[in-house]
């Protein structure tokens, strides 16, 4: 198998971990769309998913649980972590524990 097979089949993939993270915020808000409708780089809070701050501290919690950090409402990284999908998924790739 060639390392970029390996690599593919790793359950930390970015594709992947971005499907699961939009799964986890359709489910936690309880959103009537699927998670392929969260486009990567669209605004999470305000403009975009049009998610408010109590959506943001839900999203933060069940994100919180399953993978292992704590995600603090007094972080103030916040704005660029909860920017996107993305952004959001790349801070949970780089602080993961589960």
């Amino acid at each position: 198998m060639t390392q970029d097979a390996a690599t593919a089949l790793k359950p930390d993939d970015p594709a992947e971990l971005s499907r699961e993270v939009a799964q986890l915020i359709v489910t936690a808000l309880n959103l009537e769309m699927t998670p392929d409708e969260i486009a990567l780089d669209a605004p999470l809070y305000g403009e975009g998913l049009g998610l408010d701050s109590i959506d943001i501290l839900e999203v933060a919690l069940v994100v919180s649980k399953r993978y292992g950090f704590s995600l603090r409402a007094d972080n103030e990284d916040n704005v660029s972590i909860f920017a996107s999908l993305r952004s959001l998924c790349d801070h949970i790739q780089a602080n993961r524990t589960k």
